[in-house]
């Protein structure tokens, strides 16, 4: 078996980040609103908390900086 370099976050931690995602997706604009969009800011925000970013509205500014633009 094999240990993954990734951190394990725990249920409570994952219902955060998801919180997190959807106070971000909230300050964009609705056009941008997609499933891919969505994504690509979920995936700003797991990358930041597995760099040891904790702070909630860092990690929204980040998602929203990732997601005003919309995604390709």
């Amino acid at each position: 078996m094999t240990t993954s370099a990734s951190p394990k976050f725990d249920a409570d931690y994952v219902a955060t980040l998801r919180e997190v995602l959807d106070i971000a997706v909230e300050q964009i604009a609705i056009e941008h609103r997609t499933p891919a969009t969505k994504a690509k800011m979920a995936e700003t925000i797991v990358r930041s908390a597995a760099e040891g970013v904790t702070d909630a509205s860092d990690l929204v500014s980040q998602a929203v900086a990732a997601g005003e633009g919309g995604a390709p």
